[in-house]
């Protein structure tokens, strides 16, 4: 499989458990369901914009790049807090750990990708 077509594909799952760990996070109350939330609906459009129009270019890869990042934040940020011994156990807490892990591995595979994108593209422009 193309290294392009991989990046897509994990940068889109990354974007899929995140809205569905977002969605979570405001179910059980750790985000206010308000008109705050809406704040991830650009942020998330940028990130989809820069998947699918920007692929293969500098700018796509670099906003990719940032997506995976912020990607990786999430799981490291609940991990550290109190409580997510608590939240597994509770009902649903099954799919609140699995879309942590989910979206570090596919945010981490995406990172390194884009990584790999933005290194080839600079070498191979400097020959």
């Amino acid at each position: 499989m193309k290294q392009n077509v991989m990046l897509t594909v994990a940068s889109l799952l990354s974007m899929l458990f995140f809205t569905f760990h977002l969605t979570d996070d405001i179910i059980r109350g750790f985000e206010k369901g308000g008109v705050s939330n809406l704040t991830a609906v650009p942020i998330f459009v940028v990130w989809l914009y820069g998947t699918l129009v920007l692929a293969e270019r500098r700018s796509g890869y670099v906003i990719m790049l940032l997506g995976s990042l912020l990607g990786l934040a999430v799981p490291v940020l609940h991990m550290r807090g109190a409580g997510v011994g608590e939240i597994a156990k509770s009902s649903g807490g099954f799919l609140f750990v699995w879309t942590l892990l989910a979206i570090g591995v596919t945010s981490l595979f995406s990172l390194i990708l884009s990584a790999r994108g933005l290194w080839s593209r600079q070498w191979a422009q400097s020959r």
